[in-house]
């Protein structure tokens, strides 16, 4: 029998562990993708599975009590869900912020329902024209992505379009070639983050294999290649960094190049700064929850409230236990969140 000030200790653990707010809210809307990606998995589910509008209704309550502000919409591709008009109209009644993040090869056939139901849109560029279409494995698809953002900014030009771009071995050479490539498109911004090589994220039933992280990881000489290019990188667009045109700091910048040495045992793995499971959750197309793209899931909306599900004891306990600096998922994280708020520790 615990003692009472056992009770007292754990009960003021758990009132730390529990989320009173929710800032983001990730929601995958669509199992499958239109491109198919060197990094990526999630083009090979045979399934197309998608999350149903309906399914959002007895979650409303959640989402003002938790006070969610923006929600983003991923996948595989949001925009093939067949239902997304009804989706969005769920979100914007809730005056909650939309973002779309899209291979963007469907931008110009859908860019008047775009415009319509986002307020900002993060597009993956992972290279100028050549090297974005080797590694999207889509012919044209960087004149694909460049149609759509002109049809986008045809109808509303004020609508932020950001890019975010994955270093592995078939770019790592070509990032001052891709923040020319992302002017070029008509950018608001863009950011980079090193390719996940490790983890069972996107759609990976297991880790993988050492010759399947070959692929897309680097090589020794690689990653000095890669350092040049950084170094290269701050030198020659150090005002878009400080104008936040480019997202990352130099720190930041220069940390894609510790993931991959770390990858290859010359440095430990060293955790970002994160408080991802305390600000945010991520919704599957199952209606299974996350703490981040990562970890486990703890609940499943299908038998909970979003409020209840991110607050379950397993979410709870998840949370208490969770020490970002040492867990080795956290130490290989390549897509940290970090964000102040009165729940976070």
């Amino acid at each position: 029998m615990p003692s009472t000030t056992d009770a007292i200790v754990n009960g003021a653990r758990r009132n730390v562990s529990r989320v009173t707010e929710l800032p983001i809210l990730v929601l995958n809307l669509h199992s499958h993708c239109n491109c198919r990606c060197l990094m990526c998995d999630i083009w090979k589910r045979e399934t197309h599975q998608e999350f149903p509008a309906a399914d959002l209704e007895p979650h409303r309550q959640s989402l003002r009590a938790l006070g969610v502000k923006q929600i983003v919409l991923t996948g595989g591709e949001p925009l093939l869900h067949s239902h997304l008009d009804a989706l969005c109209a769920f979100f914007r009644a809730e005056l909650i912020r939309i973002t779309l993040l899209s291979t963007g090869l469907l931008l110009q056939k859908r860019a008047a329902e775009v415009c319509a139901d986002f307020d900002e849109i993060i597009i993956s560029l992972d290279g100028p024209a050549e090297i974005h279409d080797r590694v999207r494995r889509v012919k044209s698809a960087f004149e694909l992505l460049r149609n759509g953002i002109s049809a986008v900014r045809a109808i509303r030009p004020s609508l932020r379009i950001a890019a975010r771009c994955t270093v592995q071995k078939t770019n790592h050479t070509h990032l001052r070639a891709t923040v020319a490539a992302a002017q070029s498109l008509g950018l608001d911004s863009l950011s980079f983050l090193a390719a996940d090589l490790t983890s069972q994220a996107f759609n990976r039933d297991l880790v993988w294999p050492l010759d399947r992280q070959q692929q897309i990881g680097l090589t020794a000489a690689e990653v000095l290649a890669l350092d040049g290019e950084i170094e290269a990188l701050i030198r020659e667009c150090s005002s878009l960094i400080r104008n936040g045109y480019i997202s990352e700091s130099p720190e930041k910048l220069r940390r894609i190049v510790r993931h991959f040495r770390a990858h290859l045992g010359q440095v430990p793995f060293a955790s970002p700064l994160c408080n991802a499971p305390w600000v945010s959750a991520v919704i599957e197309v199952d209606g299974s929850v996350r703490p981040c793209f990562f970890h486990q899931p703890f609940a499943n909306l299908h038998s909970a409230t979003l409020e209840d599900a991110v607050n379950s004891e397993q979410a709870q306990l998840f949370r208490e236990s969770l020490s970002v600096a040492l867990d080795p998922i956290c130490q290989r994280c390549v897509c940290s969140l970090h964000r102040p708020s009165s729940s976070a520790v």
